[in-house]
């Protein structure tokens, strides 16, 4: 799998690299197989707290491999997008390139996305002459709004990282030599969180955003008591944290 994907662990943080770059980091069969399975392993993994998802430069992804969808060796993309939506362990997109069709759809899939100068996104489905399967019709609207995702979907023209910025799309937008490093420095602020915790805000979250904005109160509702239910909220650690949240947040502001 090295040869395709790489992964490196650091205190608690699994940076993830998608390692086709002679191809744009194209999904394959075994790209998709091997970063789906890596994905599910690390988040059993209790020593990972948090995921960093970048491409081998000069892409992150060209979407699927063309000459295998031609070929009939993907069937569609496979069962699902290989980063499941219900994992725990939070996911953070480093774009450091092209991020197209299904490649756009595989960093809809992460929490949240950083991306560097080099950064753009297209969606070409329908010029490709195929539908999304992996919820692109159903996240991009959330990031951008609907009528820019039509925009971006009906032309398949290329978003560029200042308007992806501004759109909603990138959460923030680095130098691309410090992009997987600002990713990474994410990605151990929230290891610093109680990976419980963590895991039921990406519950909650998915949960509220998946029904009409009516019902999200109800949800959120619904899934905190089961939460406070599971013993989710210790008095005791609160306490015992308490000084360094309120320290954390006085050099924050």
């Amino acid at each position: 799998m090295d040869d395709v994907l790489h992964v490196e662990l650091d205190a608690e943080v699994a940076t993830v690299v998608l390692n086709r770059p002679h191809v744009r980091n194209a999904l394959n069969a075994l790209l998709i197989g091997g970063l789906r399975s890596t994905m599910q392993a690390l988040d059993e993994r209790e020593d990972v707290r948090a995921i960093v998802l970048t491409g081998a430069d000069p892409a992150f992804c060209a979407g699927l491999d063309l000459g295998d969808v031609a070929a009939g060796a993907l069937g569609g993309g496979g069962a699902g997008p290989p980063i499941a939506a219900d994992m725990a362990t939070p996911v953070i997109g480093a774009v450091n390139g092209a991020a197209v069709t299904g490649g756009l759809e595989l960093a809809l899939c992460c929490d949240f996305l950083i991306g560097s100068e080099r950064a753009r996104f297209a969606d070409t489905h329908a010029r490709v002459g195929i539908l999304p399967g992996w919820g692109l019709s159903v996240e991009l609207p959330r990031a951008v709004g609907v009528r820019r995702a039509r925009q971006m979907s009906y032309t398949g023209n290329y978003v560029h990282a200042e308007q992806a910025l501004a759109w909603g799309l990138l959460n923030e937008m680095v130098a691309h030599e410090h992009l997987v490093a600002r990713a990474q420095e994410l990605a151990r602020d929230m290891a610093g969180v109680p990976a419980p915790a963590v895991g039921a805000m990406k519950r909650l979250y998915w949960a509220a955003t998946s029904v009409a904005p009516s019902d999200g109160l109800t949800v959120e509702r619904e899934v905190g008591s089961a939460w406070q239910d599971r013993g989710g909220f210790d008095r005791e650690a609160f306490a015992a944290n308490r000084a360094s949240i309120e320290a954390r947040g006085r050099s924050q502001i």
